[in-house]
This record gives structure tokens, sequence and C-alpha cells, in this order.
């Protein structure tokens, strides 16, 4: 059987690739390995019309292996993981495919510190599945499933409780993606007492992410200047990362949301360590202008689960992807992009300066990504001569540029991402890349 887990679980086409079929036989070997002997598994999705078929087989797959599965009903992603540990229970699972298209949907698990389960853990499911089927539990011993009660309005006070002062006065547009933050991230804005205009709130899942949410900004910069907003904050399917536009519409990467709060955090004397976790894609200004100021940045690999792993090695209590995933290890086991986004307006509220004065804290490398679509990207690592040619422009661009080559974990994808000290070298060098790329892995 191939590899079925990716860099964030498993991810495919709903009904096609990921069928109710493999997620029965997921849902019970996963029961098995992850709560043996039976327990509580907390179990979330986003609004993907697949979303209940898959959840029904998952839900059955864990009710096989005897376990008492809760059933959080449409939720963020790191509001599982809050609820895992809240309910101390054995573990948690998501059904969403994230920032992909509708069509696609997935099914990642938190262990019981709410974290990403383990590729050694990932490994035991997967072999698992791959046995005849073994005795199953029977009259009392099978599990069963309820809903959890009050699910949302435990994850909202969670996130409520990571503030320190009110919202009052600010103005902000929440751009939810019609995606698992339709409802909650707009109320705990609200709640958290901010004037609130909430765009793409509605739990449709036909159009999760499509012209909306942190994969497409253009929507809400436009709405923030005509609403005459203070900010922007946009989500995407899952609510497990965040974007942010300044006042003006500008885009926020989380390149520059981590910084920001990093050298916030430091001035508070809160960043323990005085280190911060972000992946090889962060920009080389960001690490360059932390560094000036005493705070160490350490690299990871890309995805929010490394971030994290990274962290728990290092110590660190911040950390995060430029694409928004963004970690507080003082709040949240995992990234939340709901959380991000009450911290990032948090900041702008406690300031006599704008987003856009604050956001100026490194001055970028230009940075040019473009994703190649290849037939087999698991030949990137064997194609010699792709790498040669990468050795080549680097020693070419020195200490004033890099390049990353990487395949995509959850799409046929390989990104090339290259920085040098002015833009046209950096768009220049990516396209012949990519071009390598394509010709090496057609």
């Amino acid at each position: 059987m191939p590899r079925l887990f990716g860099t964030d679980g498993i991810r495919g086409v709903a009904n096609k690739d990921l069928t109710p079929d493999l997620a029965l036989a997921l849902g019970r070997a996963a029961g098995s390995v992850l709560a043996p002997g039976g327990g509580e598994i907390v179990i979330g999705r986003d609004t993907r019309i697949s979303g209940p078929m898959l959840e029904g087989a998952l839900v059955a797959g864990l009710c096989s292996a005897g376990v008492m599965v809760r059933t959080a009903g449409i939720v963020p992603s790191p509001a599982v993981a809050f609820l895992t540990i809240d309910e101390r229970a054995r573990a948690g699972g998501v059904i969403s495919a994230s920032h992909n298209p509708a069509p696609d949907n997935g099914i990642k698990f938190f262990s019981d510190a709410g974290i990403k389960i383990s590729a050694g853990a990932e490994e035991e499911i997967e072999a698992l599945m791959a046995e005849p089927p073994a005795a199953r539990p029977e009259g009392t011993d099978v599990g069963g499933s309820e809903p959890l009660a009050q699910a949302v309005d435990r994850y909202v006070d969670h996130l409520l409780g990571s503030l320190e002062h009110s919202l009052s006065g600010l103005r902000v547009v929440v751009d939810c993606a019609f995606g698992a933050a339709w409802h909650v991230g707009p109320r705990a804005f609200r709640e958290a007492g901010a004037d609130v205009t909430a765009i793409n709130a509605e739990a449709d899942g036909s159009r999760i992410n499509a012209g909306s949410g942190s994969t497409d900004l253009k929507g809400l910069a436009a709405r923030v200047r005509s609403e005459g907003a203070d900010l922007g904050i946009a989500f995407d399917g899952d609510a497990d990362r965040a974007l942010a536009v300044d006042e003006n519409g500008a885009v926020i990467d989380g390149d520059r949301i981590i910084a920001m709060l990093a050298l916030h955090m430091h001035e508070q004397e809160t960043l323990d360590k005085n280190i911060v976790i972000a992946t090889v894609m962060a920009n080389l200004g960001f690490r360059r202008a932390l560094s000036a100021r005493g705070i160490e940045v350490i690299a990871c690999p890309v995805g929010d689960k490394y971030v994290g792993e990274a962290m728990r090695d290092h110590g660190a209590v911040l950390g995060g992807e430029q694409s928004g995933h963004v970690i507080f290890g003082h709040h949240s086991s995992t990234g939340d992009g709901v959380l991000t986004g009450l911290k990032v307006a948090e900041l702008v509220r406690t300031s006599d300066r704008p987003l856009s004065e604050m956001a100026e804290v490194f001055e970028s490398y230009p940075q040019v990504l473009i994703n190649v679509q290849v037939v087999k990207k698991e030949r990137l690592d064997d194609a010699r001569g792709l790498w040669d040619l990468v050795a080549e422009i680097e020693a070419s661009l020195g200490d004033k540029g890099r390049i990353l080559l990487r395949a995509s974990g959850t799409e046929p994808l390989v990104r090339v991402m290259v920085e040098a000290a002015d833009k046209e070298t950096a768009r220049s060098t990516a396209e012949d890349l990519a071009a390598a790329v394509e010709r090496e892995l057609k």
C-alpha cells in the first residue's frame, strides 16, 4: 500500500482518493493505535460537502475499535487540539483539507497533548490498515458517539483568555473563507470588544477557499479600505492559519506577523530564551532583523508540525510559517488562525501606531515562489542534474540570495523558491529553475 500520510495527514479528492471505505479502515486502525483498549477521541470538521460522509465513516471505524467519539461539529482544527486537551481525551481527529479546493478533503490526528501525531504513529496506523482484520470488540466493548457539549463556547472562552486587553474601539474585517471559522472567528472578535465586519462567513463548503480567505486576499483588502477598518484578518479553510492586511489593504504575511509579535514579546520579556522558530521558507530579511535585535531564529522544515517539534526541542514559545501558521506556546499546542488574528489585533489596539508602520520591522529580500506541477515529485531527491544546477546558481548568488526546492507534502507539486538582492534576478532565476524541474520530472 502506498504511503497515505503526508505532511498534514491524509488528503485527496473526496470520494475518489479519500473514500468512505478508506476513512472506515483508517478510523478502525487509528482507534487501535491512538486509544488502545478504548477511551475518548474528539472529532471535528470543516464545512466541506464531503465532511459528513467522511465523518460518518471515520466515526464508525473508531467505534469499531472500541472508542467513544465526541463530535465537536464544524470547528477550526486548533479547536479540536484544544478540546482534546480540555477533555483529557486520548486523541483528536480533524476532517479537513485546509487551504485545498472544495472537492478535496483530508483527515489528520492530534495526540492527547494536542499536537500532530508522530511519523511513527502514522506508520503504525498504516501498517495496521494493511493487515488482515483482527478480532473486534463486541457487546458493551463496542464504542459509541455523541456530540461534545458546548464545544464552541469552550473554545471561544479559551481564545478570549489569551488576551490581556480588550479590542474595544478597533474596527476589524474578518474573512472566514466559507470555512471552519465561519461562526467562531467573528464571534471571538466581537466578544473581545472589536467592531467586526465579517465576509465569506457562511457555512458553504462548496465555496471553501474559493476567491477568499488567506489564499486570496484581494477581497479582504478592498473591504478594509472601503470600511475604513484598522486591519483585516483572513483564515484558511480549517482556520489553523491567518494572514492580515493593514489599514491601507497591504498584505502582512506570516513572517511579518511573527516578527512583530516576537519583538513585542521580547520587549515584554515573555519571549522565553529569546528564540523564534521559523521554517526554511522564512525571508532572509526576517532572519537578519530579528538576529540584529538579539533574537535567535532557528530554522526547521516546512509545516507547522515541524515548527511545533522544534519549539518543544528548543524550549521556544513562538514559532510559525510565512503562510500564516503561528504557534503561541503560552496559549496553544498547534497553529491557530483565530488566536493569531486576535493577537495581531491586540497589538494594534495597544499601540499608538497603525499596523502599516508596525509591520515595517524588516526589509524583505525579493522572494519568488513558483509551484511546478509534476508527475513524479518523489524523483526530486535523485534528480542529480537539477541539483547540480541549483549548486551552480547558489554559488553565483553568494550570501545575497538563496534557493529552496521541495516537493509539496499534500499536492503533486514541486515548489521553487528563490530569494535575491533584486526582484528581476529572483524572478528570472526562479523561472529558469521551474523550467528545469518541469523537464526533469515530467
